[in-house]
């Protein structure tokens, strides 16, 4: 029997007489097994109990594992999870402005290219809690996949305290300061770096985009909350913390209990409390049920979860006041110490904004939601020139957004792939798809495995997923200005006791004392109690008895966890439904609305900045200056107004059509610059967008002085154009013929030619051109040129 191999008893309790040891043995145990145990009950019981035994050791020295790699990271003066190498180009400390930041350049891997002329990456990673790097976990991730693609790349991390007065804005100008110093180190390359911000990072970066928007190319901004009033009911338990804590006293008073500094482990128990039934069960049973083989993958995921950082006091309730409970980020009420308004309609870079159905920290309605505050309608997105894109991924959850392979290879991939096209997109609200290229029927036109497909979207579409509702802004609104009533009163009665009680010994002993900190340091080294774990742990390993999936009490193990996770689910839900009802009753009283003055206020401090006067004066004038400018220009302009309105039939865009911008680029490189080539497509989008009769009618205009060869050359170009990833669709190809007339009617006439003397010649080729000069009597009948 297989019992008989027990490590932890003793063999001589189990030996068999010497008759069984022989050749016969086995046959002998068997028949004696099944004699005792016949339907197989109790040796499933036996091996299911050793395997237990096995798992549970090895599970415990992982956690001694998990504890060890804990302390190592966290007394590290830079620690970061980076899978990469890298150098140090900027400290942050050094600046004028000095800050915790820091940015490096990331050490190309053996066998990876970089190419010299393609765009600079930079990845900014979020600071929330946890330390650096996730950005650059492993080879399958954001900067994995730009590496890959032969991009130089580029990673803004941070240390783990920060310094003395450090601010927001401090912050915000390192990261300018940076992205300066990475375009200086590309002279040659006239595209601004493509730059992703994860989570906190992303409204961060957005921010900065705002104040200083030459110095950014295309943002991806993944899992980042901007509108933070936004989201789904039953679907967004974080948005009403302020308010059942009243307001952001409480983050005052963590700060002052920390001498200053604020614990980012509190930041990572809120996102833990989120998910129950995965922090207090799920995750820890899959590596006990999986010991054998997720012990690396677990360590290597807690090195970076377990590396929790210290924001500032100051820092953190900039934060709280301004954006979490006051959202004053998208409706563009913020503004700096030294007066700038931060709008984030002065973006002038694509904004890709990347989210998941199946996130609980960053719901799309408060990863989308800024859109809807900031914009009246998609018609007010194109008159700012801002061209936003957005993702909806169905069901990772918010840390698979940067974290999971296959979000990179996919995702990540397509959007570092398209990151030149969506430069060059023309403005308004995009949605995007993607594909497998296999299963499409024009594969053989698709470069990789997918494809990023583009479809205009509109306000009514966009509200299905932010969902708004009026009421609840009135809600929101009263939750800010009592935290700001409560914010007052602690700062006024209580923080003076406060801080003078605390001591900077105890505030290290407070952060040293935090739940989720003791958990790592008692199972370590350090806790005598776990001295024989990994002697233990050795001898299972030489001597491992993995039961089968097929084991009776395994499966009924299996059913057990998934009864405890339902069960766990079920208190979630219970308790956010509850915290919700009584958020939405309690806020949503009129006379507590009165009693803060915003009773009957129809606008809540929540006014959409787009619906100012002086901005619809902006916008006229604009729109007046483009319709002067639609028969301005030359052969350039109606190319790039001819390929636009072509192309512009399809209900949908993609990478292909893509390659017929680039191969119109290719065509007139010798005239037009790169950036000049992006101001084109956009003014002749926008032309178009205004007054396409107009736009029209002008084309044959902007040729005028163009010969018929010219003419021909650039109607061979422009078939060549459209003929780069296969052919029109009808809508596409009627309108090229459109574009064909205009561009006859632009012909130069013959010239008059007679045989005669050169007097005649000269006489008849005076009066042809006076002829011509004179305007043409409307008879029906066009007049014929002499021949």
């Amino acid at each position: 029997m297989s019992f008989l191999a027990n490590p932890f008893l003793p063999a001589r309790w189990f030996k068999l007489p010497e008759r069984l040891e022989d050749g016969d043995a086995a046959p002998a145990q068997n028949a004696l097994a099944n004699l005792m145990d016949p339907f197989g009950v109790g040796r499933a019981a036996i091996d299911y109990w050793r395997d237990g035994v096995e798992r549970s050791i090895l599970y415990w020295d992982v956690m001694r594992e998990r504890g060890n790699q804990y302390l190592e990271h966290m007394e590290q003066t830079k620690p970061n999870v980076l899978g990469f190498k890298t150098e140090v180009l900027v400290d942050g400390r050094t600046l004028a402005r000095p800050t915790n930041y820091e940015l490096l350049r990331v050490l190309p891997p053996e066998g990876v290219h970089i190419d010299p002329a393609k765009r600079p990456f930079v990845v900014v990673d979020p600071r929330a809690g946890h330390g650096p790097g996730i950005g650059g976990f492993k080879p399958d991730s954001e900067i994995g996949v730009a590496l890959k693609a032969g991009h130089p790349c580029y990673f803004i991390g941070f240390l783990p305290y920060p310094e003395p007065g450090q601010t927001v804005e401090d912050v915000v100008e390192a990261e300018v300061e940076f992205l300066r110093h990475v375009i200086a180190r590309h002279p040659d390359i006239t595209e601004k770096p493509m730059v992703v911000g994860n989570c906190q990072a992303g409204w961060q970066l957005m921010m900065a985009a705002a104040l200083e928007p030459d110095v950014f190319g295309p943002i991806l901004i993944a899992g980042a909350p901007l509108s933070y009033w936004a989201g789904e009911r039953g679907k967004a338990p974080m948005r009403y913390t302020a308010g059942m804590a009243g307001g952001s006293w409480s983050t005052a008073l963590t700060s002052d209990l920390g001498n200053g500094w604020f614990d980012g482990a509190w930041l990572v128990q809120n996102f833990e409390r989120l998910n129950p039934a995965n922090t207090y069960w799920k995750k820890q049973y899959h590596l006990y049920a999986n010991v054998d083989t997720e012990t690396t993958r677990y360590l290597e995921f807690e090195r970076w979860w377990g590396g929790h950082v210290v924001l500032g006091g100051d820092e953190i309730q900039y934060i709280v006041d301004n954006l979490f409970v006051g959202n004053r980020l998208s409706t563009a009420q913020l503004v700096t110490q030294d007066g700038r308004r931060i709008d984030l309609r002065n973006l002038r870079s694509p904004v890709v904004v990347f989210c998941s159905r199946g996130d609980d920290i960053t719901p799309p309605p408060q990863a989308l939601g800024w859109i809807r505050d900031l914009y009246e309608g998609e018609e007010d997105i194109v008159a700012n020139e801002q061209t936003i894109i957005y993702c909806l991924h169905d069901t990772t959850g918010h840390l698979g957004i940067f974290v999971s392979g296959s979000v990179s290879r996919k995702e990540h991939s397509e959007f570092t792939a398209n990151m030149d096209y969506i430069d060059v997109m023309p403005p308004g609200l995009y949605e995007t798809t993607i594909s497998r290229a296999s299963e499409r029927e024009d594969a053989e036109l698709i470069e990789r495995d997918y494809l990023l497909e583009f479809s205009p979207r509109d306000f009514d579409e966009l509200d299905k997923d932010v969902q708004h509702r009026p009421e609840d802004d009135r809600r929101f609104a009263t939750v800010a200005r009592i935290s700001e009533i409560n914010l007052g009163f602690y700062r006024l009665y209580m923080q003076p006791w406060v801080r003078a009680m605390v001591t900077p010994e105890s505030a290290r002993l407070m952060r040293r004392m935090h739940p989720i900190r003791l958990g790592y340091r008692l199972m370590s080294d350090r806790n005598p109690l776990t001295v024989l774990l990994p002697t233990m742990a050795q001898m299972v390993r030489d001597n491992r008895h993995e039961v089968t999936e097929d084991n009776p009490f395994r499966t009924l193990e299996t059913l057990v966890s998934d009864q405890i996770v339902s069960n766990l689910n079920g208190f979630r839900d219970l308790r956010d439904g509850a915290t919700e009802t009584a958020f939405l009753a309690l806020y949503g009283q009129p006379l507590l609305q009165a009693a803060v003055g915003l009773y009957g206020d129809a606008h809540v401090h929540r006014r959409r900045p787009g619906a100012e006067p002086e901005h619809r004066r902006f916008i006229a004038h604009r729109q007046q200056s483009l319709r002067e400018k639609a028969s301005q220009g030359g052969a350039p302009e109606a190319i790039v107004r001819s390929i636009i309105y072509v192309l512009g039939g399809a209900p949908a865009t993609d990478e292909r059509n893509f390659k017929r911008l680039r191969a119109s680029r290719a065509k007139l490189d010798s005239q037009v610059s790169l950036c000049e080539f992006k101001r084109l497509v956009r003014e002749q989008f926008f032309i178009l967008k205004l007054d396409r009769d107009k736009a029209l009618a002008t084309l044959p205009g902007l040729l005028e002085g163009e010969s018929n060869e010219a003419l021909d050359r650039h109607l061979q170009q422009l078939t060549q154009v459209f003929a780069a990833s296969g052919a029109l669709s009808e809508n596409g190809a009627e309108r090229f013929e459109q574009i064909k007339m205009l561009f006859d009617q632009a012909r130069q006439k013959p010239k008059a030619i007679s045989k005669a003397s050169s007097a005649s010649v000269n006489s008849d080729t005076a009066q042809a051109g006076a002829k011509r000069a004179a305007p043409a009597k409307r008879t029906g009948t066009k007049p014929r040129p002499k021949r």
